[in-house]
């Protein structure tokens, strides 16, 4: 019998927390298109994984403000355990994370108000007030995925690709190209059109224009279809500087294109800057511009000398790499350094190498337990990464004081040189040292 209680509820969790008769609409990658990014409605959605505690603590609540909202404003719900294109499209990191799809469906916003059914309908109904301002004003409040001329969906961020600028603009690049090969009278290469246009808006906004989405018409540029082998169309090829072009095997709804481009552009991405908190402004621009800010707080020079300090800093280099597709900030102190800092999350004194991770917008940190290694520091991202492990609020709340240092020279410490005395002058009694009874 518990056997099939614990079987029951296994199934339960895998199948996730909302079903047909919730006013929660579950979506997945086969219906958000239709749903979601079509739509005019404004949509409150929730990220979630059926085995996060904090997830589970939110479906009443969720479902409360779905009940409430219905006819509003429009409430769903994506497990992104299960379908990751989607949580890796929108940068979901942790759960459960709710965005507010509101005017541009292509930047959602992150709610960040309270998990009450209350703060949620109060956060629902802002985001709507704000759509009405923008369509008083003749701003656009639908959706952007036209295929026409304006917004950030549309045809302009795909570039046209031709026999004449191909090697220029693709060849000779150092970034990362998909090239779609088309036909006009294709059908499927039509119904491809909007989600590609769509696609290229949001992976040139998130990669900063490091990765392009580009269409050749393959039966006016005969040159470069039989270039490159083109047999049938759409055909997409993928295209990184120095490497043979390699057919794009993924998925062709926008989302699961955006989610192969992020793919690329993090394996073709440098790993983030190690930097050495110097000054406040190092600590607060990082941790301002990342959503987690990776902090250790290594030996002083005296206790490890160069060669250790430079074995801490060589095992966080390797996790930035690892961990480069999260877009972490990543940086490092010496003890002593910063004991504001150190004070704050609860370091302190002993226990070095030590590591923080620290989310500046909540405020929380959370310790690394295990070792200093590879294999330690992994264990704890991967937790945080997956929304594991405890946490804790910085001290005093906000980020401390950060005194300025100089920056290491790479070299070992010296110990101080202290004044020397001299003794030659110095009247000892005869008797010093002498033993009496």
């Amino acid at each position: 019998m518990l056997t099939i209680l614990l079987g029951c509820s296994l199934v339960f969790m895998v199948q996730g927390f909302y079903s047909a008769s919730d006013d929660v609409v579950e979506l997945n990658p086969s219906n958000f298109n239709q749903e979601v990014l079509q739509s005019d409605s404004v949509w409150l959605i929730e990220f979630y994984a059926p085995w996060c505690g904090h997830c589970q603590s939110l479906t009443a609540d969720w479902k409360k403000t779905a009940t409430a909202l219905k006819g509003i404003v429009k409430v769903g719900a994506v497990d992104a355990d299960q379908h990751k294109s989607l949580g890796g499209q929108y940068s979901v990191r942790g759960f459960p994370t709710i965005k507010i799809f509101g005017a541009n469906k292509n930047k959602p916003d992150d709610y960040q108000g309270g998990r009450s059914s209350q703060a949620i309908v109060d956060g629902a109904l802002n985001a709507l007030q704000t759509l009405v301002k923008d369509r008083m004003s003749g701003r656009s409040g639908g959706s952007d995925y036209s295929g026409g001329g304006g917004g950030s969906g549309s045809k302009k961020d795909v570039v046209e690709l031709t026999d004449d600028n191909f090697d220029r603009l693709v060849l000779n690049s150092d970034e990362v190209w998909l090239v779609e090969f088309f036909a006009p009278w294709c059908g499927h290469c039509k119904s491809l059109e909007p989600e590609w246009a769509a696609a290229a808006s949001a992976v040139k906004e998130q990669t900063k224009d490091k990765v392009h989405l580009g269409a050749v018409d393959a039966t006016v540029h005969q040159g470069l279809a039989s270039r490159y082998g083109i047999r049938g169309f759409p055909t997409i090829k993928i295209f990184k500087k120095g490497e043979e072009p390699e057919d794009y095997q993924g998925g062709r709804t926008r989302g699961d294109i955006i989610a192969g481009a992020l793919d690329l552009f993090s394996d073709n991405a440098a790993p983030p800057e190690l930097l050495e908190i110097l000054n406040a402004d190092v600590l607060k621009k990082t941790c301002d511009d990342y959503q987690l800010c990776v902090i250790a707080v290594l030996p002083h020079i005296l206790d490890t000398g160069a060669a250790g300090r430079n074995g801490y800093l060589e095992v966080m280099m390797k996790m930035a790499e690892k961990y480069k597709k999260k877009m972490w900030g990543w940086l490092w102190t010496e003890a002593g350094a910063q004991m504001e800092l150190e004070a704050s999350l609860g370091i302190g004194g002993f226990g070095y190498p030590a590591m923080a991770a620290i989310n500046a917008r909540k405020m929380k940190f959370a310790l690394l337990k295990g070792s200093f290694s590879e294999t330690g520091i992994h264990e704890f991202l991967r937790d945080l990464s997956v929304g594991r492990g405890s946490t804790a609020t910085v001290g005093g709340g906000a980020l401390p004081i950060i005194n300025s240092v100089e920056a290491w020279d790479g070299k070992d410490g010296e110990l101080p040189v202290e004044d020397d005395y001299d003794l030659s002058d110095v009247d000892l009694d005869d008797n010093f040292g002498k033993d009496e009874l």
